[in-house]
């Protein structure tokens, strides 16, 4: 697997936000496993393909010149075991990363997602989400397009669809995500319903508008300073239309007939601010998600579990294993 290799300011921009960590994360069977070589792997859907590391049977990555991001966003493909001589047909997972400068597209990949997705019949996406790019367009930008929104939905999926064997519909696809990327998932999986039949949640921020819009005002100062130069994804004053678009809090039916999967630490390290701001919001928002999902009658899955905001691997486990039993099988 290829390392980043862009933004190389961004150690600094860590120190200048005090080592912040974001809190605030379409049938295609019958094809010939030959039919998804390294050389078939191309562009499609608005991407264009600019380096590429195929060497690895499982891991593939790739580095994309797109209109809708100033610099050249980067995807890691986890394949199953089987993939290049199964002939088989596979449901997808997209998932997400957090935010800050030490968790970028290959965090998952630190936190052993190759083990623990061996022997496992589906295909993750891991993409780049920029430092706080919070899954969404900037409303304002200092440097250039920045719209993370536009490149996994209206251009990564299709590339997706368009080179492997998945499955391309909505039982076929699946969204999780850590901390900025687990918002991300609740976010995508209520704003694009017919995407996405489960969403999880690891560490992830629920409920934009609490305490006087909290994790609103953390997401326009972290993008600001590590993304936009200056720029804020929910604008200032914040484009309201945009916060209750982007609010899971404000989009509960929509999670109507998903597996909904919700991770939250119940006891953040009082002595690191962030974490204990981040999973303060979390579980708080969290909990009263899931207040609003149980009213209304929807089906979910939720855990407190010791600790602050980290990625649980047990949780990713049980999380992988629940996404498998819901989505198509291959």
């Amino acid at each position: 697997m290829v390392n980043e290799q862009h933004r190389p300011t961004r150690r600094n921009l860590l120190k200048t936000v005090g080592g912040l960590s974001a809190a605030m994360a379409l049938g295609a069977g019958g094809v010939l496993a030959s039919a998804t070589s390294a050389a078939a792997v191309g562009d499609a859907g608005g991407l264009h393909i600019v380096d590429r590391g195929e060497g690895d049977p499982r891991m593939w990555y790739y580095r994309f010149q797109t209109d809708a991001i100033g610099w050249q966003p980067a995807v890691n493909v986890l394949l199953p075991d089987d993939y290049h001589w199964s002939g088989r047909t596979y449901p997808v997972l997209y998932l997400f990363h957090g935010g800050g400068t030490d968790q970028d597209f290959i965090t998952f990949d630190r936190l052993r997602i190759r083990e623990l997705t061996q022997g496992k019949p589906i295909i993750v996406v891991m993409p780049d989400g920029g430092h706080a790019g919070w899954y969404s367009n900037a409303v304002t930008s200092n440097v250039g397009p920045r719209n993370w929104e536009t490149f996994h939905i209206g251009q990564l999926i299709p590339w997706v669809e368009a080179n492997f064997r998945t499955f391309a519909e909505y039982d076929g696809r699946a969204v999780s995500g850590f901390s900025m990327g687990g918002f991300g998932a609740l976010k995508y999986a209520a704003k694009y319903w017919g995407h996405f039949a489960s969403v999880s949640s690891h560490s992830g921020p629920a409920s934009l508008r609490r305490d006087g819009g909290a994790v609103v005002h953390w997401a326009n100062v972290s993008s600001g300073a590590l993304d936009l130069g200056g720029g804020t994804v929910y604008g200032v004053p914040w484009d309201q239309a945009r916060v209750t678009a982007d609010n899971p809090m404000e989009r509960i039916e929509s999670y109507r007939n998903k597996r909904v999967f919700l991770v939250a630490g119940t006891s953040p390290d009082r002595t690191n601010a962030f974490d204990t701001f981040n999973e303060t919001q979390v579980l708080a928002g969290q909990r009263e998600f899931r207040g609003a999902l149980d009213r209304v009658g929807i089906a979910h899955e939720s855990h407190e579990e010791p600790g602050g905001h980290f990625v649980r691997d047990y949780m990713l486990t049980r999380d992988l294993d629940g996404i498998i039993d819901r989505l198509r099988k291959a």
